[in-house]
């Protein structure tokens, strides 16, 4: 039999059989030939040398000569005869295709945080950047602070970054490059079940995470709890940080449960003072006291550590010009008598001793 003859397009034709010709936008996998200081190269093969720029290798990612790759082709040819690559590229279309199924399917995943501002924390997941909003922050990782100390929210925001913090995907939009994540959302069905195993008079610990001028916030195993300040000590409290530091673990008993957080109470785990202090005093006793509070209707005068009493301002004569201001003084002491106790309503009247 004649041998057919075999002409220049049949070679080339039978050298680029199973060889792919490049295309701009295309996904190519590849082997990292080296890393250098502003470029990786990567081995595609029969298709030739990649390059990947390193701004475009992805963030925080660590390459090692021999690494399997995934990359997109932004370029067929450059002068150098390389195709330019990216990383990144591959990684956030392939990272906005999980998304999508972690948000369709309510998945809770894992994030770490690589940077913070005062309205939340940046984030990257598998090559997409999202944010994590301040206001979708867990019970356990809210900064309250005072509304006007926003250098302290960003400190606690920067606080867990680099920390591993498990989220939903709340919402995603690929064209607006838009990802934005919940850790409130993560914790929602634990939250629920832990609601119902709790009821009011219930003693619990919890963690103090931020104090404020009316009271302090508790983190009761993932719940948020509410300290009044009425109700952190049985004293008069001016100021909730000279009892309670953020990070410290108290006892509380709550006292009411809402929709989503506990009211709570330290001074209800305690005998009240009052009731002991209030038995040594009837009415007709001449008592000594320190003006603590005056107003319009009268002043306030603490007879004990635990026992204020008032001086309503009807005793300090009559007709309306009578002014407690120009009668009293803030922590004069001065004596008084006893008018009347009603100890169901915490109550004790005063008039000024003659």
């Amino acid at each position: 039999m004649a041998n057919a003859t075999v002409t220049m397009d049949d070679l080339l034709a039978s050298m680029d059989t199973g060889t792919k010709q490049l295309v701009a936008g295309d996904m190519v996998t590849g082997k990292v030939l080296s890393v250098r200081k502003h470029e990786v190269l990567i081995d595609l093969g029969a298709q030739g040398v990649g390059l990947v720029p390193r701004r475009e290798v992805g963030f925080s990612r660590a390459l090692n000569e021999g690494d399997e790759v995934t990359a997109s082709i932004v370029d067929t040819e450059l002068d150098n005869g390389y195709s330019l690559l990216s990383l990144r590229k591959a990684a956030k279309d392939r990272g906005w295709e999980d998304v999508a199924v972690k948000q369709e399917d309510g998945q809770v995943i894992e994030i770490i945080p690589y940077d913070a501002n005062r309205g939340g924390l940046l984030v990257e997941y598998e090559g997409v950047r999202g944010f994590l909003p301040v206001s979708q922050l867990s019970a356990e990782h809210y900064p309250r602070v005072g509304s006007n100390d926003k250098d302290e929210i960003l400190q606690r925001l920067n606080g867990l970054v680099g920390q591993t913090l498990k989220v939903r995907v709340l919402d995603s939009d690929r064209k607006a490059n838009k990802l934005i994540f919940s850790e409130k959302e993560a914790v929602k069905e634990g939250l629920a079940e832990r609601f119902q195993s709790l009821k009011i008079g219930d003693s619990v610990k919890g963690v103090i995470t931020g104090v404020v001028d009316y009271g302090a916030f508790v983190n009761v195993d993932g719940i948020e709890g509410l300290i009044h300040i009425s109700e952190i000590s049985w004293e008069r409290v001016s100021n909730p940080a000279d009892y309670v530091k953020v990070g410290e673990t108290v006892e509380t008993k709550i006292i009411s449960i809402d929709k989503d957080r506990l009211s709570l109470s330290m001074k209800q785990l305690t005998q009240d003072p009052w009731l002991d202090e209030v038995d040594k005093f009837k009415a007709g006793d001449k008592v000594e006291g320190t003006v603590t509070r005056i107003t319009p209707f009268g002043a306030f005068v603490q007879i004990s550590p635990a026992v204020e009493a008032l001086v309503h301002v009807s005793e300090l004569g009559t007709g309306d010009n009578v002014d407690p201001e120009k009668v009293f003084m803030l922590n004069e002491r001065k004596q008084f008598v006893i008018l009347d106790i009603e100890k169901e309503n915490r109550k004790i009247s005063l008039s000024l001793s003659k």
